[in-house]
């Protein structure tokens, strides 16, 4: 007999911490739970809503029969609306380089009808395009959605997001290579400063990259999420912010501080550029590929890459502007305010 386990009790009306929210993270049990959230324009904990659905669609023009690849599985909210158009025929690849979410994604999609013939799943960084499109390629079509999930955001044992304590990680994939921790224990201040103005254009760089190298020096360097975030509040009060902009201040520069570590400890730059690099080469003649970006260095390197692709001959065509979320979107879903969409296909 399986062992009962008891429902998860928590203060107050609603729950605040990430393991209180047992119905948010179920929500093929607590639909309306779900719904209810959703309506409200909020994510539900440990799902994360997939951005600009439509407008991907409208472009890949996907047919019944056709090979392709979603290069970042996450939730596998695109890749599920990909395989509906594929009607049963054709196949879809998916790569992740996250091995703990892309495998919980696998067995939903799984439950839903897509078995082997119709998809697989790869956990494999996105730079490894040309060995996946040897093995199931060349492609129809091709997807990237650049941005963090909601579930490794909402999660603070994954130390993505200053707003919970967790662990100063911000690696997709845990198991391999420097946690954030390690880098900010071992950079010097130079190079953090020039580090975060490179990654996020953060104005106050170096007051903050003095502040981390000095806490440390003193035997306090940030381990967890929110010791950075106090060592950020502490630089900014050392720059004389006026009290009543610091709140908002602290926010933004948290946000830019973490998006320039998880962009570095994840070297995210450089596996766009292979990606970007050694796409035309993974496409077929014809073919159709879309990327979702989520800030201007890596929107420009998209820009720039297919640009050159065009004047190379590799591309037949090009966007020669972004494509943004409708209004409506990013009232439903504020994650999806800054996503910038890009298309190119295929000489």
């Amino acid at each position: 007999m399986a062992e009962h386990k008891r429902r998860i009790h928590y203060g107050g009306k609603y729950p605040k911490r990430f393991e209180e929210k047992y119905k948010e993270l179920n929500p093929e049990r607590y639909a309306d739970m779900a719904e209810h959230i959703l309506a409200k324009g909020n994510t539900p904990a440990g799902t994360h809503v997939p951005i600009m659905v439509q407008e991907i669609l409208e472009f890949l023009k996907i047919q019944p029969g056709q090979i392709g690849l979603d290069c970042t599985f996450g939730y596998g909210g695109h890749s599920s609306k990909m395989l509906e158009q594929l009607q049963g025929q054709g196949h879809l690849t998916a790569l992740d380089a996250d091995p703990i979410e892309s495998a919980k994604s696998l067995e939903r999609l799984r439950k839903l009808g897509y078995g082997e013939d119709l998809l697989t799943v790869e956990n494999i960084n996105f730079a490894q395009v040309d060995r996946v499109a040897e093995r199931h390629g060349p492609f129809d079509f091709v997807l990237a959605d650049l941005g963090v999930s909601s579930m490794q955001l909402d999660n603070p044992e994954r130390g993505f997001s200053y707003k919970t304590d967790g662990p100063l990680d911000l690696r997709l994939n845990p198991t391999t290579g420097l946690s954030a921790a390690d880098l900010l224990a071992e950079i010097e201040a130079d190079d953090l400063s020039a580090l975060l103005t490179e990654n996020a254009d953060e104005p106050y760089a170096d007051a903050i990259a003095r502040t981390i190298v000095s806490f440390r020096k003193s035997g306090k360097a940030p381990e967890t999420t929110l010791q950075l975030r106090a060592i950020i509040e502490r630089a900014l009060t050392m720059e004389r912010v006026p009290e009543k902009d610091k709140k908002e201040l602290v926010k933004k520069t948290c946000a830019r501080c973490f998006q320039a570590l998880r962009i570095e400890v994840n070297k995210e730059y450089e596996v766009l550029y292979e990606l970007l690099s050694k796409l035309p080469a993974a496409v077929k003649p014809g073919g159709r590929v879309a990327i979702l970006t989520f800030h201007s260095g890596e929107d420009r390197l998209v820009k720039q890459a297919f640009k050159q692709g065009l004047k190379e001959g590799l591309w037949s065509s090009v966007a020669t502007e972004v494509i943004r979320p409708s209004a409506k979107e990013c009232s439903d879903n504020p994650r999806a305010k800054s996503t910038k969409l890009r298309w190119a296909v295929k000489s």
